[in-house]
């Protein structure tokens, strides 16, 4: 969950970064703020007003290279008053609903505890089971919603209709085409069915098949995934690197190999499922430090090395810090050169997480650590994953020599997975050679760039428009808030009407009250596509009254948004 005000230190200096030679308005309203570990007292400060904003922001000083700045506006008093009423009605209608069913008034389709097993330990956990039965199903048409087209900027969706409050679907055999995709996590646009990726693939299909049908160690090690291995090494800059074919299991099953009984993980508290199973399933201590705060991970690494393990006080056998690139569901980049400053200070390992950050980060769409100019050496294990940027699917891990011969004789997922496709494999080697500039054209870095305008672009216009949105603003995710639950369903459904595609996000993927929208922005978006979205945005944001922002932010420019303009993001 993201963490209150009061958990978060005031930043004594806050500024926003100049575009266009126009000093641009702060973050629109009253922001959480993230601390900044050892900068420097800068002499100049912001206007009052800016000052006022509470934006974290760093202006290119101490360990960092360029500007820093995240947004995490609070949510207004009415506005949560109001989530938590909603709730409460919806909590209050859901029992008085269970009532009904209990006496078979009501039909119940949902799995339940069996009568002759209630005093068994339950299989369901009750809050959850409840919340699925009454809150989950009015709105369950806002999610798993087939496609039958490539997921690229514009994807076609097969209509479905419920006649029993979304317990079932039919389908009426109606293809909705042309809905502009805001939701895939097609970062670079390679999630097509045309041109040299897909036709590369295609060709490799006919040579090798689709499956290999067994694991790397017994017969299903081809000379694609030797190949694809060693460009993932050159690309990451690591000495070796290996592939997985499931980008969750990467973490999951790598991490319990890399740590166990008698180390600590630390673990950012919005780190993503795939990390927390990794290291639950590790046997270590698991310790979660404030998201992004190094002053919390700094008292945990001291206390570590003060007080050592429980009872015995003997020192830790591993310390690992678990981090993200990109975290998915704020949008907030980690503060890599500062976890780096804290790790070699303490003498910790460190795990670095790029599933949304390889690709879409950085000059060169290497991730987060090129985004900062970091060595790659000082990350002792890099993962990331194939399913984003690369148009792809599974995961990767990165490093020294001796770290990657030790995971392929003791991780579960190198040894007991089936090997990768084929033609996945091919996906990656080609996509990764554009974006590296190796196929002969510029098309990978074009795309690198177009994708951090086009974030830029969007952030911008939606702040503007005065909606709260959480993040980075270099990240192309932005989490824009709904909080009421009944905002969640008709705002997927409100932009679905208007032909665009969004993700709606809200419990257990969030805290109960920070219900929101995702978008994801595609290098694949022109700028028509971003304005149509924007201005459909826009309208259900008026609709349904979800531009909470307090500080209504100024256009950058006193005149209409048009090619010129966008193009002056480049400067």
């Amino acid at each position: 969950m993201t963490e209150s005000s009061a958990n978060k230190p005031a930043n004594g200096e806050v500024c926003q970064r100049p575009k266009n030679g126009v000093k641009q308005p702060g973050r629109n309203g009253l922001v959480k703020s993230l601390h900044h570990y050892h900068h420097p007292p800068q002499p100049k400060h912001c206007d009052p007003e800016d000052q006022a904003q509470h934006a974290s922001h760093n202006g290119g000083v101490g360990p960092y290279n360029r500007p820093f700045c995240e947004s995490f506006e609070e949510t207004p008093m009415l506005v949560a008053v109001l989530t938590y009423m909603g709730y409460g009605i919806l909590t209050i209608f859901g029992y008085l609903r269970d009532f009904l069913r209990d006496w078979k008034i009501e039909r119940c389709h949902i799995a339940r505890e069996r009568e002759e097993q209630k005093d068994f330990v339950p299989l369901y956990q009750d809050f959850e089971n409840f919340y699925t039965r009454n809150l989950y199903m009015r709105i369950r048409d806002s999610w798993n919603r087939p496609i039958c087209s490539v997921p690229g900027a514009k994807v076609d969706l097969v209509e479905r209709v419920s006649y029993d409050y979304n317990w079932t679907f039919d389908y009426t055999g109606r293809v909705v085409e042309g809905v502009i995709n805001m939701g895939s996590y097609n970062y670079l646009g390679f999630a097509e069915n045309t041109g040299y990726c897909s036709e590369t693939a295609a060709l490799v299909t006919e040579k090798y098949g689709v499956g290999v049908a067994s694991s790397r160690q017994e017969m299903g090690n081809l000379d694609r995934h030797e190949e694809m291995e060693a460009l993932v090494a050159r690309f990451l800059g690591v000495e070796s690197a290996m592939a997985f074919g499931m980008g969750f299991a990467t973490n999951s099953m790598n991490i319990p190999a890399l740590s166990g009984k008698g180390c600590l993980i630390l673990s950012d508290e919005l780190n993503h499922a795939s990390l927390v199973l990794g290291a639950r399933l590790s046997g270590s201590t698991i310790r979660v430090f404030k998201h992004n705060n190094m002053p919390s991970l700094e008292k945990m690494l001291r206390d570590a090395i003060v007080h050592g393990q429980p009872r015995t006080h003997r020192p830790w056998k591993k310390i690992l810090i678990l981090v993200e690139g990109i975290y998915s569901m704020e949008g907030s980049i980690v503060r890599l050169p500062e976890v780096i400053a804290l790790k070699k200070r303490f003498g910790a390992y460190l795990y670095l997480d790029e599933a949304h950050s390889i690709g879409a980060l950085g000059p060169g769409g290497r991730g987060v650590v090129d985004y900062f100019g970091l060595d790659p050496r000082d990350v002792d294990v890099m993962m990331g994953t194939f399913t984003k940027s690369f148009g792809a699917a599974g995961g990767y891990i990165g490093g020294s020599r001796e770290l990657i011969d030790y995971l392929r004789v003791h991780s579960h997922s190198a040894v007991y997975a089936t090997s990768m496709s084929p033609p996945v494999v091919e996906q990656i080697i080609t996509s990764m050679k554009c974006i590296m500039g190796e196929d002969g054209t510029t098309l990978g870095r074009d795309r690198v760039e177009q994708l951090a305008e086009n974030t830029v672009y969007f952030r911008r216009r939606m702040t503007e428009m005065g909606f709260i949105i959480y993040g980075n603003c270099d990240s192309p995710v932005v989490p824009m808030m709904l909080y009421m639950p009944a905002k969640i369903g008709a705002f997927g459904r409100e932009m679905l009407k208007r032909n665009i595609g969004v993700v709606v996000v809200g419990f257990p993927a969030t805290t109960i009250i920070e219900s929101r929208a995702r978008f994801c922005i595609s290098a694949a978006h022109t700028k028509d596509m971003l304005d149509t979205a924007l201005c459909v945005i826009s309208e259900v944001g008026d609709l349904l009254q979800v531009k909470y922002s307090r500080y209504r932010r100024l256009p950058t420019l006193d005149r209409a948004f048009d090619d010129s303009i966008y193009d002056e993001i480049q400067d």
